[in-house]
């Protein structure tokens, strides 16, 4: 009876409701799920940000200048979509200060923009 008891309760908790939690019984899967993709944006990010650091003062010329070899690199770093770069382009010389003043806000950004 206690058995019974407690599959009811876990299968009424998977009911196809959205809910904050999800599905209670792919909670392990979801979690295996977050860890690897927060993996993959781990090491993404690490890539970006040393790019960004070796590079900083020509990437900061080519954004300013709206193109060149090494803001092309950092955006496929970055997994920026190429119908996506002209726009973001604009974006970051539109903050270009910012970036100029500090290297961080600029990774931040093309991190963004890669989605």
């Amino acid at each position: 009876m206690r058995n019974t008891l407690f599959f009811l309760a876990l299968l009424a908790g998977c009911s196809g409701d959205a809910n904050h939690m999800g599905n209670p019984l792919l909670l392990p899967l979801s979690g295996l799920t977050t860890a690897a993709s927060n993996a993959i944006y781990s090491q993404r990010r690490g890539a970006v940000e040393v790019f960004v650091k070796t590079n900083h003062p020509a990437l900061i010329d080519q954004i300013n200048a709206g193109t060149g070899p090494i803001l092309e690199q950092a955006m496929d770093t970055a997994q920026i979509p190429t119908q996506d770069r002209p726009a973001r382009i604009i974006q970051l010389q539109s903050d270009l200060g910012l970036y100029a003043a500090t290297p961080g806000a600029l990774v931040t950004a093309l991190m963004v923009y890669g989605g």
